[in-house]
């Protein structure tokens, strides 16, 4: 039996907003029926971008929005300083919840949130949109299959000019598509970690208790995994030198995520050495490219998201406790950027359903 489209307001009609939008309004399973945003130019642009229906609610108020006849659903992307007021509302008002990452700012909201969503059976869907991916859906299977044999350490490089955000720092930012891809890739996530910066453009922030030296520019992480695996993570958003890298090395080969590859972004390169006499010596084979299905990712998002609200499942990809076990380590790695580099444990108290 053919389900009724779901109700959906989206707060934001920003840079990463404007493409919910999209998918939400081409989508036969949503029916778009109030978009809220704070500047009314952004609105008018969207009627026009998008022909958009009368029917819609067009408002600079979010708390409209959410009371719009129909909504059975909020779509998020806003600054994630506004994230828990937004999100805590409408699962209040019984609404399945799609939030932008990262999910709050602070550990303890977001597990009040997935206690609150549990509590009225609603589901919060975080739009992790790479775990959505098809090259890292992909490469999920190449470590399943062993490919690579014996793991020994991973590395990742996120580097472009911009865009340069005012309510978190590069970290934020850019690190939890990295680390989000090495724990699903890895079944497993970080124990330890250090992270080191540089401030240059924005000395001073908006909270001096998460970034009391500004905001970071350029970022260097280490994790430590419980295996022993470990894992380095380039992160600049004033760097024009544009990367989008994320490798992890066995001693049978390496995987090669380089998603600014369009022909080939994920890609096996088998190599090994093998001990002659008292020298190493390379066997090296061709690179393999992984075929891939095509599909956008963010489409794969809301198509998820929808499945999981019309079905009130919960997500198995990612759900608010795995948004919540990424803000832990966000947290660990802040806590570390703010100490000079030091190492900080981190222990998962929330249980195993991060």
């Amino acid at each position: 039996m053919q389900q009724q489209p779901l109700g959906i307001a989206i707060f934001g009609a920003g840079r990463w907003g404007v493409h919910l939008i999209r998918n939400f309004l081409d989508h036969p399973q949503a029916k778009v029926v109030a978009i809220a945003d704070p500047h009314p130019d952004r609105l008018q642009a969207l009627t026009q971008r998008f022909n958009l229906s009368s029917d819609i609610t067009l408002t600079t108020d979010w708390q409209t929005a959410l009371q719009a006849l129909g909504v059975n659903a909020v779509a998020i992307a806003t600054p994630a300083t506004t994230h828990f007021e937004l999100i805590q509302a409408a699962l209040k008002q019984g609404h399945h919840v799609l939030a932008e990452k990262p999910l709050t700012l602070h550990e303890q909201e977001c597990l009040d949130l997935c206690r609150l969503a549990e509590h009225q059976h609603r589901q919060l869907v975080i739009d992790h949109t790479y775990l959505f991916h098809p090259a890292v859906q992909r490469g999920r299977q190449a470590m399943q299959d062993n490919l690579l044999g014996e793991l020994r350490y991973g590395y990742a490089t996120r580097t472009h000019l911009g865009p340069v955000r005012q309510d978190v720092d590069a970290l934020w930012d850019l690190a939890i598509h990295d680390i989000a891809i090495l724990n699903y890739w890895l079944g497993a996530s970080p124990t330890h970690v250090q992270a080191k910066g540089k401030v240059w453009l924005q000395p001073h922030s908006t909270d001096n208790r998460i970034f009391p030296q500004g905001l970071s520019d350029l970022v260097n992480v280490e994790l430590l995994y419980p295996n022993g695996f470990q894992a380095s993570i380039h992160l600049c958003w004033c760097n024009p030198d544009k990367q989008r890298r994320l490798c992890i090395v066995g001693d049978q080969g390496t995987l090669i995520f380089d998603e600014l590859a369009t022909a080939a972004p994920l890609t096996l390169q088998p190599g090994h050495l093998e001990r002659s006499q008292d020298q190493f010596l390379p066997i090296t084979q061709p690179p393999q490219p992984l075929p891939l299905e095509p599909a956008e990712p963010l489409r794969q998002v809301c198509d998820h998201f929808l499945t999981c609200a019309q079905q009130n499942n919960p997500s198995s990809i990612s759900s608010g406790w795995v948004g919540t076990q990424l803000v832990r380590i966000l947290s660990a790695l802040t806590t570390s950027l703010n100490k000079g580099g030091q190492t900080v444990e981190i222990e998962y108290s929330f249980g195993q359903k991060a």
